[in-house]
């Protein structure tokens, strides 16, 4: 297990998923439960301390049995603002680095924790259809030594995680497996597609 190289996780669950028209994605159901439900069995194997980000009322998250982390900036300004939440809470408990999921991925790699830690600041890439290597962004290890950049550059507008994450050294680090194991839910026909997926 990966607790042994003092990492923790969050699971991003922040955003306004206007493409659901507006529900929490992490809340709907998939195979009988919620797909919140899904990422945690998959991530929780890997990794110790675990918390989820999302803003508004934490009770409806009150049955993960999970710290709920809302953004430390107004205005949902996006996922990097998830994880610099992520990094002040990790800080806090005496972590030198996180593991940032998004609460839509159902399908994530066993091997995630192990493999992104073969660099000190990664972000997981898999294979499109057409065989091009496509970043995840939301998906990575982050060093907790970047949490002050981050929020002064949050602070200066900065809203594009993969830029943030290049422009500040991460590397790709690519997973083979098929079906793409960071498949997202964004749509009800994706949910569809992730439900035929399961059964």
């Amino acid at each position: 297990m990966s607790q042994r190289l003092n990492i923790a996780a969050v699971i991003l669950a922040g955003g306004r998923a206007t493409r659901m028209g507006g529900r929490d994605k992490g809340l709907l159901m998939l195979a009988g439960r919620p797909m919140l439900a899904h990422v945690i069995a998959r991530l929780s194997p890997q990794i110790g301390d675990m918390a989820l980000n999302a803003n508004g009322n934490p009770e409806r998250f009150a049955n993960f049995n999970l710290p709920v982390l809302p953004d430390p900036i107004a205005g949902f300004p996006g996922p990097l603002a998830g994880v610099l939440a992520g990094m002040k809470w990790a800080a806090s408990l005496g972590h030198d680095a996180l593991v940032t999921v998004a609460a839509d991925t159902p399908f994530l790699p066993d091997d995630l924790v192990d493999k992104l830690v073969a660099e000190p600041f990664a972000i997981a890439a898999s294979l499109d259809d057409e065989g091009r290597l496509r970043q995840h962004p939301t998906v990575g290890l982050w060093p907790l030594s970047l949490r002050e950049k981050l929020q002064r550059d949050l602070e200066l507008g900065e809203r594009k995680v993969g830029r943030w994450a290049a422009e500040n050294g991460a590397k790709p680090v690519s997973f083979a497996q098929q079906p793409d194991p960071f498949f997202n839910v964004n749509t009800p026909l994706d949910l569809q597609l992730a439900e035929d997926r399961l059964g």
